[in-house]
């Protein structure tokens, strides 16, 4: 019953996607203004940002969802935790790397050691890639996964640890919003959060067929394991 709705909830997704991501990087390369001091390399604001969010989002589904799965012990939970992290990951090395893109014209370095958001951006990738090594050793053991989930709670921590940053210590990193508001034009202002809700559905998109994908190898593993038991019998 509940595939019957999923599946066009999933195609609905997959169209608006398809019709935002266009738009997104129509606004980031012809709409948006190009910045006075920096240049284009500026544009990589509108990939940067919206994807940290949407790594924080992967991220707050795989506490949630290891969470539930620890008290209800639903599969599903542990598989919509594997299929967000895998993502968060993804979206995480993204952020570094077009962050280091842009570090190196504008700080004259690829990394700045000394700055507390990249820092704790860094240690938040490798404790989720930490999480899939985790996951790669599971096998099914629930003793594993109750450590996974575990660990994907911890490793929430560090969420707000990035975020808050720019405001609990001294960092170079820029601040293009605050308590005062949003600091640049207003087109650049629409494009930055045109690109965020694009940027999220395509996240749930990924998501929803992320998910799909591991509740199908469950199934496959099922039906493979009832198999042989069946030629044994």
């Amino acid at each position: 019953m509940i595939q019957k709705y999923l599946n066009p909830l999933k195609m609905t997704l997959t169209v608006i996607t398809g019709i935002l991501i266009p738009i997104q990087l129509y606004m980031s390369f012809l709409y948006a203004p190009t910045e006075k001091f920096m240049g284009h390399i500026q544009r990589i604001m509108y990939f940067h940002v919206p994807s940290a969010f949407v790594a924080f989002a992967a991220f707050g589904i795989v506490f949630v969802a290891g969470i539930m799965y620890l008290y209800t012990k639903n599969k599903k939970w542990d598989h919509l935790a594997l299929s967000s992290a895998e993502i968060g990951v993804v979206f995480t090395t993204f952020v570094l790397i077009s962050g280091s893109l842009w570090a190196r014209p504008v700080w004259n370095a690829w990394w700045v050691w000394d700055d507390p958001r990249l820092v704790t951006s860094l240690i938040l990738w490798f404790m989720y890639i930490a999480y899939l090594m985790i996951r790669t050793s599971v096998k099914g053991d629930e003793r594993l996964r109750k450590f996974a989930a575990i660990f994907g709670i911890i490793g929430f921590i560090d969420v707000p640890l990035v975020y808050f940053s720019v405001k609990w210590w001294r960092t170079i990193h820029p601040k293009v919003i605050d308590e005062q508001g949003v600091h640049m034009p207003p087109e650049m202002a629409q494009t930055l959060f045109f690109s965020v809700i694009a940027f999220f559905f395509l996240f749930v998109t990924i998501l929803f067929y992320r998910f799909t994908l591991e509740t199908q190898k469950e199934k496959i593993t099922k039906w493979k394991n009832n198999s042989l038991l069946e030629r044994k019998e």
